[in-house]
């Protein structure tokens, strides 16, 4: 079985090295970059599984690189570096779309044993998706926007987008409240009850004009959570 391949943008010569033999030594496929320019080229235009992204570099910030990476490749698993104390970036970048962070200084095993739990649970996400048919018109989550066939059009949030993307990306499958949580908002559901997500279903059956109740787009599966329904007008 072919491991999954990563890249590692960081400046500092040892730390990168470090990172590489220890993805090296626990089977991974590695590419590489020091600086803010080439890593953003690799991250565009290279294929790999996981980003491992440092956010203070030369020439151009890891900030920027991100922004890009979610705007291109919007379900690529990225794992931000930071110095420790610096907690107003790291809060930055996973409000940014980063899945998750490691502060610097750190240990083999404890970067190994992220980057294990982000693939994980990066394997759960659905395929990227431009545009979700839907009854009577279609959802272009590029634009997060939903236009009419009669010319009408919604506006959407970031997260609603992401919901529908989620959703849209399982069709035909219950999606557990606690999947969602992790996936989409990316926390932890233990321990953890919210209506948030059923707040957001309301929101977006609205904005679909889905029935909520007879609801035919996104449907609610009793005991289980919530099922893309229709993608497509079936009459």
């Amino acid at each position: 079985m072919t491991k999954q391949q990563i890249l590692t943008i960081e400046d500092d010569h040892a730390i990168r090295r470090g990172i590489v033999d220890a993805l090296h030594f626990a089977g991974y496929r590695t590419l590489e970059a020091a600086d803010g320019d080439k890593g953003l080229e690799m991250a565009t235009k290279c294929e790999f599984d996981l980003l491992l992204l440092d956010l203070v570099l030369p020439k151009r910030d890891g900030f920027a690189i991100l922004e890009e990476v979610r705007r291109l490749r919007a379900t690529l698993p990225v794992i931000i570096l930071t110095a420790r104390g610096e907690e107003a970036d790291r809060i930055r970048g996973l409000h940014d779309g980063a899945d998750d962070y490691v502060v610097k200084p750190f240990s083999v095993k404890e970067l190994l044993a992220r980057v294990e739990a982000v693939l994980r649970r990066s394997a759960e996400r659905p395929v990227a998706l431009a545009e979700v048919p839907i009854p009577g018109g279609v959802v272009d989550l590029k634009r997060r926007e939903v236009r009419f066939n009669e010319g009408d059009r919604v506006e959407l949030s970031q997260r609603e987008a992401e919901l529908i993307q989620y959703l849209a990306g399982n069709p035909r499958r219950a999606i557990s409240r606690s999947e969602l949580l992790a996936n989409v908002w990316l926390i932890s559901p233990k321990g953890i009850t919210t209506r948030t997500i059923d707040m957001h279903i309301t929101r977006l059956r609205e904005k679909l004009r889905d029935d909520p109740d007879r609801p035919a787009i996104i449907l609610t599966v009793r005991g289980k959570g919530y099922m893309f329904g229709r993608m497509k007008d079936e009459g």
